[in-house]
């Protein structure tokens, strides 16, 4: 008996540890698109006189990678129902992998004129793709694998892939920013950040292709309860819980995409704050939410998920107030900007991401789990993560160079996703009553 509980628990590090790091290089290689594009590739593949029409195409690249990112989460969701977890996530990798270290290498617009966009714009998809059935097939690994009472926890681990990935890729071009002249750097410096993923994938396929599948899916093989299109039945058996969950996702995709990628362009371009300064202010509160994100998942499990989910949303969305304030006003201390970075994107933005993956995995039974939080999170992204830059330079542009819309804005997204939590909360004691009822 002691050594099966020996054995289980080392199944599950096993797990854990293979989804964390597959998470990350996933998350560093569709970052560090993020990261680039609103310093280099508005530069080298939107040339353009009005340096926001150039920002501005460069991140309708990056949401197009949020566009192709609910094809992902279909595609994979569906085979991962049918199929299963672990296989799915080997095909991820390689396929993110792949279109990374070719980004690297696709010839600039003075090259081959339109040819360079057109590639851009067709790996960025591809990107998109693999992501979108990454992040479910990740997080069920470890949530499906853990104990019922320490899912919160474990379901949070590969989401710190997620501050693993924004930290290194940040971190990478930090220092390609802070060893290389800006000429060396836009030239071929930005290049090796994205040739470099070819190391981290081939480190993850290995562990990958050394864990088993999850005990949950494989007594729903055996029992050959799978379902024949899970996306059919996840739309219309649980319509109220997908569209709660999306309404739920909206502060986290406009928050970190506000803080994570559009702070950068903002300081360096607005406030004329170094370049590598910016970056390592990211990359400081990626290093802060390593520890912040496991710790939220932690706290779901002995509080309540939706209840932590429902107030931290709040703190959140009023943290970016204080945040870009803090910036504004302490533009010429680097610690001050990277205090506005931290503490809201590193230690609040935590408190509903942390949590985020076993609030989702709840909403949706094993045949169809797969598929259900891979719509919910990749659908969403649209408008919860890939027009935020886009919104967030228009905002900036309407107020002046004042961030307030923008602050706004977030607010928004974070009332949205607080009533989104409440009411997944009300339904789900709702549930529990009935159950209780039931059984008397």
């Amino acid at each position: 008996m002691e050594q099966t509980k020996r054995n289980e628990a080392k199944q599950i590090r096993r797990v854990v540890t293979a989804s964390l790091i597959g998470a990350t290089i996933e998350w560093y290689d569709f970052f560090l698109y993020g990261v680039v594009a609103g310093i280099v590739f508005n530069k080298l593949y939107f040339p353009s006189d009005d340096p926001l029409v150039s920002t501005m195409l460069a991140y309708g690249t990056f949401a197009v990678g949020f566009l192709s990112r609910p094809l992902g989460g279909v595609i994979f969701g569906h085979f991962g129902d049918k199929l299963g977890r672990k296989s799915m996530l080997v095909m991820t990798l390689m396929i993110m992998g792949v279109a990374t270290v070719l980004i690297g290498l696709v010839p600039t617009y003075d090259q081959i004129g339109l040819w360079a966009p057109a590639l851009l714009l067709l790996l960025r998809v591809a990107q998109g793709i693999g992501l979108g059935g990454e992040w479910g097939g990740a997080v069920l690994m470890s949530f499906e694998y853990a104990p019922k009472d320490k899912r919160g926890f474990y379901a949070s681990i590969p989401q710190i892939g997620l501050a693993l990935g924004l930290c290194v890729a940040s971190g990478v071009v930090a220092a390609l920013s802070s060893f290389l002249t800006n000429e060396q750097f836009l030239s071929w410096g930005w290049r090796l950040a994205f040739v470099l993923s070819i190391v981290l994938v081939a480190i993850g396929m290995y562990i990958r292709l050394n864990v088993m599948e999850t005990p949950e899916f494989a007594k729903v093989k055996q029992k050959g309860e799978q379902i024949k299109l899970p996306i059919g039945e996840v739309l219309s058996k649980y319509p109220g819980n997908v569209l709660a969950g999306m309404g739920a996702r909206f502060i986290d995709g406009v928050f970190f995409n506000v803080f994570g990628v559009f702070s950068i362009v903002y300081l360096t371009q607005t406030l004329k704050v170094g370049r590598t300064d910016a970056l390592l202010g990211v990359m400081a509160a990626a290093v802060v939410m390593m520890f912040t994100i496991p710790f939220f998942g932690h706290l779901s499990d002995r509080v309540g998920r939706t209840r932590i989910y429902f107030w931290g949303s709040l703190v959140t969305g009023l943290s970016a107030f204080g945040g870009f304030w803090l910036m504004k006003h302490g533009s010429d201390h680097t610690l001050l900007i990277w205090l506005a970075i931290v503490i809201p994107f590193g230690v609040f933005y935590a408190s509903v991401y942390g949590p985020e993956a076993a609030l989702f995995a709840e909403l949706f039974d094993a045949k169809v789990r797969y598929s259900g939080i891979s719509f919910v999170y990749q659908f969403s992204g649209i408008f919860a993560s890939g027009i935020t830059p886009i919104v967030a330079t228009f905002l900036l542009r309407k107020g002046d160079g004042e961030p307030w819309l923008i602050c706004i804005y977030v607010l928004f997204s974070a009332l949205v996703s607080a009533l989104s939590a409440a009411w997944i909360g009300n339904r789900g004691r709702a549930a529990v009553r009935r159950v209780e009822w039931e059984t008397r």
